[in-house]
């Protein structure tokens, strides 16, 4: 069974193994590449002021037209200020708009190199399911490369290593979010580590009091501010547990008592595709990044944990015989 596991996560004495693949919590932060500002523009405008939403979708609509201005001509195309184009600028993680400007010839450069443009559409009562299932696979995957583009990769090594030494493990969220928690703690069982996903919100509280020091908290949660997941994060935050946030909106309430933010994308929502699709999706890439990560730091444990799994579940794979009649 140990040699099943080797086919998916490889030794890290092996050569092609990937221990270190995620990059080192204090490694340098990495240019931002051109498919991250269009994610983070896709992410972060609902949450902007309508002033800030503005500049984003004019750098979103004609990145090399905007890329050309000088941010007093970015203003007033906008009908915006000076300030308010820098403050767009820093919360879509540019430190001012000369970087934003680098950022967004980039993405011009990009687009005029022939590559599809990302086609998201709505939804309609009368589409044929042809339809609905090509739209939603578009969808779908403009979620997941909005997520990957954004995600930083540092933040998540730091929250790989919290999990992989972690004593214990909760994870909190409730609705489709809940769901997500519960994906992680299963995955983290398999692999022979403690976790749990409370789906009681009094119950996380409590839980969440009994973590210290060398504990993990994880709150997932898209809109940044569902009280029922941001409160018991806030309890393990100040109990000492390392806390870690998987959240749609970086500006949320959530962040206050994150030691690490996992910034997720979702698509456009419409009547038909609500924010709680979209986010899943998004929710789940990077819970699966979180696994990864931690079992490749924990190979020699987890491996044999995850081959035990599949031997005593194995039984249950195998169809009853039906009963004979006499």
């Amino acid at each position: 069974m140990i040699e099943e596991v080797k086919e998916t996560f490889t030794s890290p004495g092996q050569a092609g193994a990937a221990p270190d693949a995620l990059a080192a919590p204090d490694a340098p932060d990495a240019p931002h590449a051109p498919d991250a500002l269009a994610a983070k523009v896709r992410t972060l405008t609902p949450s902007m002021t309508r002033s800030m939403q503005r500049v984003a979708e004019a750098v979103a609509a004609d990145p090399a037209g905007c890329a050309a201005l000088t941010v007093t001509g970015l203003a007033e195309l906008t009908r915006t200020s000076e300030a308010t184009v820098v403050r767009t600028a820093r919360v879509l993680g540019y430190p001012g708009y000369r970087d934003l400007r680098l950022a967004l010839a980039g993405l011009a450069a990009q687009r005029r190199s022939g590559r599809p443009p990302s086609v998201t559409a709505d939804i309609a009562v009368d589409d044929p399911i042809e339809d609905v299932v090509a739209k939603l696979a578009r969808d779908e995957q403009q979620t997941l490369a909005d997520t990957a583009a954004a995600l930083d990769t540092a933040q998540l090594a730091a929250a790989v290593t919290a999990l992989a030494a972690a004593r214990r493990t909760d994870i909190y969220g409730v609705g489709a979010s809940g769901l997500v928690a519960q994906d992680l703690a299963q995955k983290l069982l398999r692999i022979g580590l403690v976790a749990y996903a409370p789906g009681d919100p009094h119950l996380a509280v409590t839980a969440a009091v009994q973590l210290r020091a060398g504990d993990v908290a994880v709150a997932i949660t898209h809109s940044g501010a569902t009280a029922d997941v941001v409160e018991p994060l806030r309890v393990a935050f100040e109990r000492g547990a390392t806390t870690v946030a998987v959240t749609g909106r970086p500006d949320g309430p959530v962040v206050r008592y994150a030691d690490h933010v996992l910034t997720t994308s979702t698509a456009r929502e419409s009547e038909l595709r609500p924010a709680a699709m979209s986010s899943r999706t998004s929710q789940l890439l990077v819970v699966d990044c979180l696994f990864t990560g931690v079992t490749q730091r924990t190979y020699d444990t987890a491996a044999p944990a995850l081959a035990a799994s599949y031997e005593a579940l194995a039984h249950r794979r195998t169809a009853p015989r039906p009963r004979t009649t006499r």
